[in-house]
Parts: C-alpha cells; structure tokens; sequence
C-alpha cells in the first residue's frame, strides 16, 4: 500500500469524524436531558480528530509514492486501516 492510498482513507475518515462531530454539536442542544452525553462525545470526537490530524501531519511528510511498508511494520499498516475502515464505517448519527 502506498503512501498516498494511506493519506486518501484518512482523509475520508477525517471528513467522516468531522460530520460526527457536527452532528452531536448540533444535537446537544435538542433536549437538556440528553445535552451531557452529546456534548461529552463531541468531545471525544474532537480528540480524535486531532489525533487523525497527527497522523496525516506525519504521514504527508513522506513521498506519497513510497510503500509504507518502507516505513512501517506490515502490523501497523493492518492496524491503522483497520482503525480507520471501522470509523468511515460508522454513521454520524450513531456516534
């Protein structure tokens, strides 16, 4: 897998975490009873967008074109695609 294929589903998963996190922005305003648990989990989206950022961030400072196995174990390739299929894989309005 390259680089680039790597950086192209973080991208999606990214646009994918962000929606999320617009939808339970929006819904924590709906009713004061449910305010708290989607306000926490805006949050929790919001640290794992910056997480996801990180890794774009580093992953963009390789050349696109590279195998990533050059630069990561076949594990942690497996892992993060794992990672980031089961968020694209989420609804928003599950989260």
């Amino acid at each position: 897998m390259k680089i680039r294929e790597l950086i192209e589903l973080l991208d999606e998963t990214i646009a994918n975490v962000k929606i999320a996190l617009v939808a339970n922005q929006q819904r924590s305003f709906e009713s004061p009873h449910t305010s708290y648990e989607f306000t926490q989990r805006a949050l929790e989206l919001e640290e794992d967008l910056g997480d996801l950022e990180k890794v774009r961030e580093y992953l963009s400072k390789f050349d696109p074109e590279d195998e990533a196995e050059e630069h990561f174990s076949k594990e942690e390739i497996e892992r993060l695609v794992e990672l980031l299929e089961l968020l694209q894989k989420v609804d928003a309005h599950l989260y």
